[in-house]
């Protein structure tokens, strides 16, 4: 006996990712529906590799009840109007916006990482996906908290367009077209061009000269991971299609070592290291892409501060970032308390 899934926000780039986990891992499903607005009713979605079509219905007159989980993929305002409704029907509801991240009421999610706090997903009925770029580093972070306990991380991200959605990936194409041929540019997604550059601006300016970004990623590693965890964040839209990158480092209570840190890495669930310090011995963005791993590569002591350690973490942001993990919240959500399938 498997699960009634719907996928919100199905003909967007995480939604169709969604879908196509869902198959890749044989996710245990009786029937999945693509959910999508009404301008997308009756567009055909495909159900991954599988060959199968869904027509996609349209969110306002959905009709939650019977359905077992939600997997919501379409933005703060979607997830605003329909979760709660979708949640009151008895469908917990997986949320991939940043509306719910910060609730108390609301577990913020990523199963390598802090698996026992979905446990409290009854209260909303909700269970929040985190931010794409918080998602990775806490996967990376996590085992070494463990072993020595991590004070401060200073993390500087390297966000490719994709997290800006298919506009974002639209305007790095023409962009990049256009100077080729000599036509004009001009930004329409992002604030400058992107297209041969870098933007040190995601989401919009808070008050303290933070962007609401940079801001997640401090608020939700603290709320994953450990409240008394120092953060401070960069974070760059840069020229990739897909794939984020970040640079880390971390200042420990306790004593660790290059070597000890790869160690822990190397074994830790959800990780791959590649570390050869040679050229090409380190992952980038192209060669993570529709990997579901966070990689680790230039992992190194910083002697700055004590007990330091620097690397360097890539992952595609459509999957981990987004869609992987919100499939992992779903069948850890079924080991745990739906208990089919």
């Amino acid at each position: 006996m498997g699960y009634r899934v719907a996928v919100v926000g199905a003909t967007g780039n995480v939604g169709r990712e969604m879908l196509a986990i869902l198959a890749e891992r044989e996710f245990p499903m009786d029937e999945v529906a693509a959910v999508a607005s009404p301008r997308s009713h009756g567009t055909e979605v495909e159900l991954g590799d599988t060959g199968k079509m869904l027509k996609c219905r349209n969110i306002e007159h959905f009709d939650w009840a019977g359905w077992d989980i939600a997997l919501f993929a379409a933005g703060s305002g979607p997830a605003k109007e329909y979760a709660p409704k979708a949640a009151a029907a008895g469908c917990v509801v997986i949320d991939n916006s940043s509306l719910y991240r910060m609730d108390p009421d609301v577990p913020l999610i990523v199963p390598e990482v802090n698996p026992d706090a979905i446990d409290g997903y009854k209260k909303r009925n909700i269970i929040a996906n985190p931010n794409c770029s918080t998602a990775q580093m806490v996967v990376a972070l996590k085992p070494l908290h463990d072993f020595a306990t991590i004070k401060r991380v200073v993390v500087s991200t390297y966000q490719s367009v994709s997290g800006a959605g298919k506009a974002g990936m639209d305007e790095l194409f023409e962009q990049s077209r256009a100077i080729f041929v000599g036509d004009k540019i001009e930004p329409s997604k992002f604030t400058k061009p992107i297209a041969f550059n870098v933007i040190p601006h995601i989401d919009v300016f808070l008050d303290d000269g933070s962007t609401k970004e940079e801001w997640k990623m401090v608020v939700e590693t603290k709320k994953i991971l450990d409240p008394r965890i120092k953060v401070q964040a960069t974070c760059v839209r840069v020229p990739v299609f897909v794939g984020h990158s970040e640079s880390i480092t971390i200042e420990f209570e306790k004593e660790i070592t290059a070597e000890q840190a790869q160690d822990i890495l190397r074994e830790a669930p959800g990780l791959m290291l590649v570390d050869k310090r040679e050229d090409g011995g380190y992952i980038t963005p192209v060669e993570c892409v529709g990997d579901g791993a966070t990689y680790i590569s230039r992992v190194r002591e910083d002697p700055t501060v004590e007990n330091g350690i620097a690397l360097w973490c890539v992952s595609d942001n459509l999957r981990k970032g987004a869609a992987l993990n919100a499939v992992q919240i779903a069948e850890l959500l079924g080991r745990r308390h739906l208990k089919k399938g």
